[in-house]
This record gives C-alpha cells, sequence and structure tokens, in this order.
C-alpha cells in the first residue's frame, strides 16, 4: 500500500490530508474545552449545536462543490479554502461569546465541506489506474482512522505544558502546512463532464445512493454509529470537566480511548463473527 507513496504528488497529497486531520483533531479537543469555559455544564448544548452546524455545512456545500469541482482550478481553490480554515481557527483563541464560536465553525465547516470534494476529485486523475487509486482510497481511510488516536494523543500532551487554546494554533499550522504542500505540486486539469443542469449536478449523487438498497442500509448503520459518537463528543467535556473534575489533558485521553476502542472494536468484529 505505502508504494503509492513513491508518486510526488500523491504523496504531498496525502501529508496535506494527513496534517490538515491533525490540525483537525486538535480542534477537536480544544473545541470542547472552549465550550466549558464559555458555558460551564451546558457545554453539551453548545457542542450539540456546533456539530450540528458543521452537518448543515456539510449537507448544504458539499454537494455544490462536488457538483463543480471540475470546472475550478483546484489547486487555486484548494489553497484558498485551506487559508479560509486557519484564518477561522486562529480567531478562535479569542473568542468571547458562543455566538461567536457558531459563525466561526459555520465558516470553518463551510470550508471544509468544499474542500473534501475538491480533494477526492483530485486523487483519480492524480493516479488514474484502478489498482493505484484503490489503494490510495485505502490509505486515506487508515489516515482518518488514526487521526482518532494520533490527535488526542498530541492534545493530551501539548495539554501537559500549554493551555488547551494553543491547541487552535496547532490547527492553523495544519491547514497552513496543507496549503503548502498542495502549492508544491502541479495538479492536472479536471476533465470536462457532460453539460448538465444544476439540480442534477447536485442531487445526482444522493439519488443513486438512496436508490441502492445496500447503500440505504449502510446509510442506517453510519446514523447508529454517528449517533453514539456523538455522545461522546458532546457529553465528555461536561463528565470530564464538570462530573469529575479532572483536568483538560483527561478529555484528550478520554478521545484517545474511544478512539482506540472504536479501532479495537473494527478488527475484533470480524473473529467475532467467526
Amino acid at each position: 500500500m505505502l508504494e503509492i507513496l513513491s508518486d510526488r504528488t500523491y504523496r504531498h497529497l496525502f501529508l496535506a490530508q494527513v496534517v490538515a486531520l491533525l490540525g483537525t483533531g486538535l480542534a477537536t479537543v480544544a473545541l470542547g474545552l472552549l465550550a466549558y469555559d464559555l458555558a460551564g455544564d451546558g457545554a453539551a448544548m453548545v457542542l450539540g449545536t456546533v456539530f450540528t452546524i458543521k452537518m448543515v455545512a456539510y449537507v448544504g456545500i458539499a454537494p455544490i462543490a462536488g457538483a463543480f469541482a471540475d470546472r475550478a482550478p483546484r489547486r487555486a481553490l484548494l489553497v484558498t479554502l485551506d487559508l479560509v480554515r486557519a484564518g477561522a481557527a486562529l480567531c478562535l483563541p479569542f473568542v468571547t461569546e458562543v455566538w461567536q464560536v457558531y459563525v466561526l465553525i459555520f465558516l470553518l465547516q463551510s470550508a471544509s465541506a468544499a474542500f473534501t470534494p475538491t480533494f477526492q476529485a483530485t486523487i483519480p486523475d492524480v493516479l488514474p489506474e484502478e489498482a493505484r487509486y484503490t489503494r490510495a482510497l485505502s490509505l486515506s481511510r487508515l489516515a482518518y482512522d488514526l487521526e482518532n488516536i494520533v490527535s488526542p494523543t498530541l492534545a493530551a500532551l501539548l495539554l501537559a505544558v500549554m493551555s488547551y487554546n494553543s491547541l487552535f494554533l496547532g490547527t492553523v499550522m495544519g491547514f497552513a502546512a496543507s496549503a503548502v504542500l498542495v502549492v508544491s505540486v502541479l495538479l492536472p486539469s479536471p476533465k470536462a463532464s457532460e453539460p448538465r443542469g444544476v439540480y442534477d449536478r447536485t442531487t445526482r449523487g444522493m439519488r443513486i445512493y438512496l436508490a441502492t438498497p445496500r447503500l440505504r442500509g449502510l446509510l442506517a448503520l453510519n446514523l447508529a454509529a454517528a449517533a453514539a459518537g456523538a455522545m461522546v463528543l458532546v457529553n465528555s467535556v461536561v463528565l470530564v470537566r464538570g462530573t469529575l473534575g479532572l483536568d483538560e489533558s483527561a478529555l484528550a485521553w478520554t478521545m484517545f480511548a474511544f478512539g482506540a476502542g472504536s479501532m479495537l472494536g473494527a478488527f475484533a468484529l470480524p473473529r467475532l463473527r467467526a
């Protein structure tokens, strides 16, 4: 799988994905602590609203970005979106009101919602061979899974020597490094697709998804898993900081335990079924 990193363009794009994921993971821990500082035991409500804003941004913006990803100059667009995300993260340590968090998170997640489909649409143009593209997808999925462990661990180590607000600077550095890595390569021009109306371009993927019985079942499974994960993301900071009275780094270790448990469960499930 790792042999695919010999391709310079893909290697830089993959590293851009990794550093952006690490920055996002640091922001997740820092957001929980920021919400607790602003709202105390009401932090769960603040975080619930934050993740709702995230989902609204992705549902509303990602299909549009994906539909028009083949029409924009990808490198310029990806770099611009990274800089927007870095700017939003840079402002988060200075907020004093909950509504300011909501505005910045909407800006950050809207940029992420446009970045992700554009980034994903670039990979098959960089790696047109099916076998190499499949290995790239596997490596990308591995990066997402490992982020659930690596980011909380890094956050816990950093919180031992600095305040949680400094974690947002790590997020800024992650997005800035992602922009630099994207700038460092030449991306192939997107292939022109057949002309279709705006409605068809923005809803075709969802219509195909919902029309496929197996994919509808997968959607229900993902919703169930997301519901359980949401309980952890929303309530952990109140339980750790409020109910148990533990320090800031304890939240990061709690998130690490959740991520590690998820990965162990994924590895153990095939054996349990056997």
